[in-house]
């Protein structure tokens, strides 16, 4: 009762102190409009488990520009191009720094990561590491061959499967792939491969931390209540990134012997980067930041990448006609029974057309990595405070009436007459992001997620397994670190 009777008084405490500052604050300057808030919870309970969804909705009714208090913490949702461009652009610097879940400070992730690292010398020379060492047109063209071996193993499997009759689990066929592609460009290795007890090992594992660190944290909305963890949420995180890490420093330790016992050098981005720890420009590289360096680049490549391109497998099943005509363009450009390079995909346009209405329908990061404001800043004659937590709702963006004709319709053909682009520019159209806060990987995603949908379906059509009518597919969205499908699409390739 001693400990009950405590908490209640403190949950009064709390509620009469967040209460009046929040009387203070409303006074003080005008905040964007939005649902009243509750007592001390705020508006956590108008988020759904597919948040990009509810606010979408949310923004309907209160506007592009929307405050919403979860618990302590103040926020503010963007649904609109012209503001996106405002944060983003006009007000980049205002808005550069990140807001920092708990789950994402297992092992000091979060003070070694060029994800969430603030904007300063240590951050930009890291982005400037990517730039020019990592995902520059010469680094990317070297490491090609490398990605086309895993796409020849797809397309074997999928041969195989198609001799057999069997059923493709779209979502674990395009994981390993996206995997194996990430893995070839950093390690010169193939992690995992298919039928593999292993693969699903590693998905899990994949799985329960992209999952861990997108989990709404009680530790995040009231501070006070961080310490408690009550959800297991940061010892959990602390496993799971410890898990993965552990991994990483295997693949370093060995490279470090190999370089100590051969003068050979792999043609890597590893090997770059321990280069490049041993001068003078980048000394601050140590081994640490390498492993949380490619922690970041094996999930935003991999979880991403191959859950984008189990949507395209979607859409293009559920429209047959537009299936019919991007293997026509790859038949007729390319021919049948070859493979697919990346220089082709240029050749392509109504295939390009297909991969950007892909990203419009369901980007891969729907709210982006929340942005946090430095200081003050005047947007639309409404003040966005010190501290406030910016969501970019890039979901919201790519669905929006007044800019898309038929924005619920998959229609790739809106991109042929329309010159838009995803690279940061066209802010009705960012799924990477834009500003200096842009996805630094988008040069090898731009890549690696059209040449293995045109991999799957170039030489092989596909139909669903056995009993599924296209009307009964799921669509369900399951909302991460990455835009998954709630139900993994299954289907069987067949001979053209």
């Amino acid at each position: 009762m001693d400990f009950f009777a405590f908490f209640i008084v403190l949950l009064f405490v709390v509620w009469a102190t967040w209460f009046h500052f929040l009387r203070q604050r409303s006074g003080a300057a005008k905040l964007p409009p939005g649902p009243y808030p509750l007592p001390i919870i705020g508006n956590i309970l108008q988020l759904s488990k597919t948040p990009h969804q509810s606010l979408a909705k949310l923004s309907k009714t209160y506007g592009p520009l929307m405050s919403l208090h979860l618990g302590s913490m103040y926020t503010i949702v963007v649904s609109s191009p012209e503001i996106a461009k405002e944060i983003l652009q006009k007000h980049d610097q205002a808005f550069s720094s990140r807001t920092i879940p708990a789950a994402a400070q297992a092992h000091d992730h979060d003070k070694v990561s060029m994800a969430y690292l603030p904007v300063g010398n240590e951050w930009r020379k890291i982005r400037k590491i990517c730039r020019e060492q990592m995902f520059s047109t010469h680094r990317l063209e070297e490491s090609q061959v490398l990605r086309q071996e895993k796409l020849q193993k797809l397309s074997d499997y999928l041969q195989k499967s198609c001799d057999r009759g069997r059923v493709v689990n779209i979502a674990e066929a395009t994981f390993i792939t996206t995997l194996n592609l990430m893995s070839a460009t950093l390690f010169s290795i193939q992690v995992t491969d298919f039928d593999s007890d292993a693969t699903q090992e590693f998905k899990k594992t994949f799985e329960d931390l992209t999952n861990i660190v997108a989990v709404p944290n009680f530790g995040d909305f009231f501070p006070f209540l961080k310490p408690m963890d009550l959800q297991g949420i940061q010892r959990k995180s602390e496993f799971y990134f410890g898990k993965m890490l552990g991994f990483i420093d295997d693949l370093i330790n060995q490279r470090l012997q190999s370089r100590g016992a051969s003068s050979l050098k792999k043609n890597d981005l590893l090997e770059t980067l321990l280069d490049l720890s041993q001068g003078s420009e980048y000394e601050f590289i140590s081994i640490k930041v390498i492993k949380h360096m490619f922690l970041d680049l094996l999930f935003a490549g991999s979880d991403t990448t191959a859950s984008t391109a189990e949507w395209a497998m979607t859409e293009l099943l559920l429209n047959p006609e537009k299936m019919s005509k991007a293997k026509h363009e790859l038949r007729t450009v390319i021919g049948e029974n070859k493979q697919v390079q990346e220089s082709d995909i240029s050749r392509l346009p109504y295939f390009q057309a297909v991969i950007k209405e892909v990203l419009r329908c369901h980007p891969p990061a729907p709210l982006l990595i929340p942005h946090k404001s430095d200081y003050d800043v005047q947007i639309r004659g409404y003040m966005i405070p010190k501290e406030t937590q910016i969501l970019v709702n890039v979901w919201a963006l790519g669905r929006e009436p007044s800019v898309w004709s038929n924005p619920n319709s998959f229609e790739p053909e809106r991109f042929l007459d329309r010159k838009i682009d995803f690279r940061g520019q066209d802010f009705e159209f960012i799924p990477f992001g834009s500003g200096r806060r842009i996805c630094p990987g988008l040069p090898l995603a731009d890549r690696m997620l059209p040449i293995m949908v045109a991999t799957l379906i170039h030489n092989f059509d596909w139909k669903l397994e056995p009993g599924v009518k296209p009307e009964q597919v799921d669509t369900t969205e399951k909302f991460g670190q990455a835009l998954h499908k709630a139900v993994p699409l299954r289907a069987i390739p067949i001979k053209p």
